[in-house]
């Protein structure tokens, strides 16, 4: 925590004494943690998925769903062996796995936690669930704590990630980022009930108007990637904070547009994902921050 560099910002603040860009100190802030039942199938299953909402974000998209804990950074702090005691908590309450959803600013108290809960019995699947804006070293030191990586890769083109989330070579950073993952982890493998037990699936969230920019994405993992890692295209947006600013992102995906995608994937031999009915673009599917769990 002293100079911090986990990922692509580099603030290289002390965060006992500062936050960085992300909005963290040096103290783990959760905002929830329960049994999720909206991820993948085979991730969220009957039972439901333990996923863990840390606060604070390190790239901060003007459009984020979950702008009440990115931006604003909602939530509680909490000591690691506390953190410890939550990924316990959600293995005896059913979970079938552990979901780490934006964890790269407190990889440190994480990887402390993961050992503790470990050393007590902690046994199912961890997931990394982030932005895709990583450091390669970062998630090189990740190596034999992670089972499945979940990332996603947002934009292509930089002028998008530098309009909606300040975030200049995105794509280098997050390209690199997948193709260390899947070294590490491989393509994915399910357990005799279709629930996922380790591998690379990567989730690309559809924005308005960015039909090619999506497209490069596909092409990106259809050509760099093994054909039996999962690409999850997903038209979940739904246009939320003060998008003033932003006016052509102040609307939902049209629905031929995502259309057009999945087809484009099919057609570039993309094998393996999941697509969303048009319906999932709700506010419904939103989780209230609420501390459950923390």
């Amino acid at each position: 925590m002293n100079g911090c560099k986990l990922c692509p910002r580099e603030c290289n603040v002390d965060r006992a004494k500062l936050k960085g860009y992300c909005g963290a100190g040096n103290k783990v802030i959760l905002s929830k943690a329960y049994l999720h039942k909206w991820e993948e199938p085979c991730i969220s299953g009957d039972r439901g998925s333990g996923t863990v909402f840390f606060s604070g974000c390190n790239l901060k998209c003007v459009f984020c769903q979950n702008y009440k804990i990115s931006h604003e950074c909602f939530g509680k702090e909490i000591t690691n062996d506390r953190l410890s005691d939550i990924f316990m908590e959600l293995q005896l309450r059913g979970a079938h796995n552990i979901n780490l959803v934006t964890p790269t600013h407190f990889i440190p108290q994480i990887k402390e936690a993961l050992d503790t809960a470990k050393s007590k019995g902690l046994n199912i699947p961890i997931v990394y669930n982030s932005s895709g804006y990583e450091l390669v070293e970062t998630i090189k030191s990740l190596e034999g704590y992670i089972d499945i990586y979940l990332p996603d890769i947002k934009y292509y083109d930089d002028k998008y990630s530098i309009k909606y989330s300040n975030a200049p070579d995105y794509f280098k950073y997050a390209s690199s980022a997948v193709l260390e993952m899947v070294r590490q982890v491989g393509v994915p493998e399910f357990d005799e009930n279709g629930m996922l037990k380790s591998g690379l699936m990567i989730r690309h969230l559809m924005l308005p108007g960015l039909l090619f920019d999506s497209k490069k994405i596909v092409d990106f993992v259809a050509e760099n990637l093994p054909k039996e890692v999962y690409l999850n295209i997903m038209c979940q947006y739904v246009p939320l904070n003060d998008l003033s600013k932003y006016p052509e992102i102040n609307r939902r995906v049209n629905k031929k547009c995502y259309d057009a995608l999945i087809n484009y994937a099919l057609d570039r031999g993309i094998e393996n994902g999941y697509f969303q009915e048009f319906e999932s673009a709700d506010t419904e599917f939103i989780p209230d921050f609420n501390l459950e769990g923390i």
